[in-house]
């Protein structure tokens, strides 16, 4: 599937509806889409995490009669994983599960709740030990 959907994605299954109504808020970069203890990654997004961070792409089932490629990260692993992907220049939106699976009727409810590029990273797990980190901030007076 091309990334540049189409917007009709009642052909999809309920989940899958959400995964890419989601992914085409951030269409130019990765969607981590949290599926329970993992993040997984769908279509073109999963072809290109597989070769960036040489972990498997399997396929998840069929969705609108087609394949649906997939990659995966556990969720404990992320942040080396969000390393390698900014060292790399890759820009990452985390979308978590913000609903109950116990409660939910249908998809549980997820929204990106961080996005991380190489221009953004704060987190002492994302940065570079031996090199300058360097911050600028501007502030304009009265």
């Amino acid at each position: 599937m091309n990334e540049s959907f189409d917007k009709d994605f009642s052909n999809h299954t309920p989940m899958m509806q959400q995964y890419l109504k989601l992914k085409a808020q951030h269409p130019e970069i990765l969607l981590f889409y949290r599926m329970g203890d993992f993040y997984e990654l769908f279509y073109d997004d999963a072809k290109r995490a597989s070769q960036l961070l040489d972990i498997s792409l399997t396929k998840r089932g069929a969705s609108a009669g087609e394949p649906i490629p997939m990659a995966g990260i556990p969720h404990h692993a992320v942040e080396n994983y969000l390393a390698k992907l900014v060292n790399q220049g890759e820009s990452v939106a985390i979308c978590e599960q913000i609903g109950d699976p116990a409660t939910s009727k249908g998809p549980v409810e997820r929204k990106v709740v961080r996005i991380v590029t190489p221009g953004t990273i704060s987190d002492e797990a994302l940065l570079q030990e031996r090199q300058d980190n360097l911050l600028a901030a501007i502030w304009q007076g009265w």
